[in-house]
């Protein structure tokens, strides 16, 4: 997948997220999508080319970077908790929907629970139930 088409892939999936806003507080190069005010992804081409910074647990993110040449630590991000996902082999339309929608998910999971749009632990699981 080249960058623009996972700049859209990401955009696509992220737009569909319960409760998830696209703004643009640090300016017209930088697209952050929000739940309730907490950023959960970034896209920007400012280091030179698309990338997408995504939030990971941190043994997630530590697995990630091993198994992928396109995943590196959090550009402009705390390295330990986000991941930078650039374009490239290996970098799939079912790989970038499951990196948006766990960051997704370990966002709203630190959410008070009266402001979650859906139950962390089962979103976007093949057994959950979306509440």
């Amino acid at each position: 997948m080249n960058g623009l088409a996972l700049h859209k892939t990401a955009a696509d999936c992220a737009e569909g997220l319960p409760g998830a806003q696209l703004g643009h507080p640090f300016g017209p190069d930088w697209e952050v999508f929000k739940v309730r005010g907490k950023v959960f992804m970034l896209m920007t081409e400012v280091p030179g080319r698309p990338v997408v910074i995504l939030k990971a647990d941190p043994g997630e993110a530590l697995a990630l970077r091993d198994q992928y040449s396109h995943i590196t630590p959090g550009y402009h991000m705390n390295k330990k908790h986000w991941i930078t996902l650039e374009g490239g082999e290996g970098v799939d339309k079912k790989l970038v929907e499951e990196l948006v929608t766990d960051s997704y998910r370990l966002v709203v999971a630190r959410l008070p629970r009266a402001e979650q749009p859906v139950d962390p632990h089962t979103y976007g699981t093949a057994s959950g139930a979306d509440r």
